[in-house]
């Protein structure tokens, strides 16, 4: 079982200060030279995502909200705030900022959350070998879904990070919490490893 512990977000803010976590199991092996990594932090607003990849050929075909992100190459991170509830938030970021933000249970259930206020906004940075992906997500919003959610030491969230690229010039899909193909999707939270807030 995956696990990874969540600091709290360090004064100031310097994310060299925050461990990382390695999506380096692959989902489907393809022959790719992608690396991707995550790290996490809280405080007591927000937790705060940084996603890295490092992917020399970048795909970057979608914006808005309607846009097909996995298509593009796109950094993901899925999780549930309560452990013993399978409901889980979809999030998926690509170079161009476009994010999508998904709501369910599982792939077939999953709905597109629109919200009328942005309530997570990414900001995107290319480094020389690939980009990054940094968004707060506020517990304002999560506790629209989960009104009991409050995150402290000792407690826990299930969760996994991917990195995929569906129609990328070198298609691939990777994970932190293992996910074996014969699952037939990233969708799966029985599979999701666990987040302690540190």
């Amino acid at each position: 079982m995956a696990n990874y512990t969540i600091m709290r977000r360090p004064e100031p803010m310097c994310w060299e200060d925050i461990p990382h976590l390695n999506m380096e199991y692959e989902y489907r092996h393809r022959e790719h030279n992608i690396r991707a990594w995550a790290q996490l932090c809280y405080d007591d607003q927000a937790l705060y995502i940084r996603l890295q990849a490092v992917e020399p050929e970048i795909r970057a075909e979608h914006h808005g909200p309607l846009g097909e992100i996995c298509e593009d190459s796109c950094l993901e991170f899925f999780f549930s705030p309560i452990p013993d509830d399978d409901r889980y938030f979809n999030l998926e970021v690509n170079p161009n900022g476009a994010m999508f933000k998904g709501f369910g249970t599982n792939v077939h259930t999953l709905q597109r959350l629109i919200p009328e206020e942005a309530f997570v906004v990414p900001s995107i940075a290319f480094t020389e070998d690939g980009w990054v992906a940094e968004y707060a997500i506020p517990y304002e919003f999560i506790r629209l879904f989960f009104p009991d959610f409050s995150p402290a030491p000792g407690r826990y969230i299930r969760a996994n990070c991917y990195k995929c690229g569906n129609l990328s010039p070198h298609p691939h899909w990777l994970c932190w919490a293992p996910v074996p193909e014969e699952a037939g999707t990233f969708h799966r939270p029985d599979l999701f490893g666990t987040m302690y807030f540190g």
